[in-house]
């Protein structure tokens, strides 16, 4: 089976003590559900560009910073994003307000589109996709992990 390349950023912060996602909904579309920036790679370009790309055209973010990569996933196992091979990233945006409206710029599908930003906790019950996402265990895992209180997912990607 052939893939196409697509990245995933999942902008994570600290804020009152807890971690805190930056998510997005469609202005427009509300059934869309609720959304991280993610999108398909150009040709030639590699994953970190890709990436960065992403994160400018669908939020207007210029100072994202890598944390680390979480892996790739399949669409199948990720909950969204079929077809592709998912190449996934936890990255912080220092510089994000608490929220804001963009307009979607760039070649893409949803060129032109209004997503509107806000973060929210990171708890079990959010839901993207409307769906569950096996990313937001990971991400709450290591939190954990980093204050003390559990131990990281030992199967988290590593590649």
């Amino acid at each position: 089976m052939s893939y196409t390349d697509r990245v995933v950023a999942y902008v994570t912060r600290e804020r009152d003590g807890r971690r805190e996602l930056l998510v997005f909904d469609h202005r427009d579309h509300p059934d869309a559900g609720t959304q991280v920036p993610a999108g398909r790679l150009e040709a030639g370009e590699d994953l970190e560009e890709g990436l960065a790309r992403e994160l400018h055209e669908e939020a207007g973010l210029e100072d994202a910073r890598i944390v680390r990569r979480l892996g790739e996933f399949d669409g199948e196992t990720l909950g969204h994003g079929l077809g592709y091979r998912n190449h996934v990233y936890e990255l912080e945006a220092p510089e994000a307000p608490d929220g804001w409206e963009h307009e979607v710029f760039g070649d893409g599908d949803d060129s032109g589109l209004v997503f509107v930003y806000r973060w929210e906790p990171l708890t079990p019950d959010l839901r993207l996709w409307d769906g569950t996402d096996p990313v937001l265990a990971l991400l709450r895992s290591s939190w954990s992990a980093s204050r003390g209180s559990a131990e990281a997912d030992p199967r988290r990607a590593n590649s």
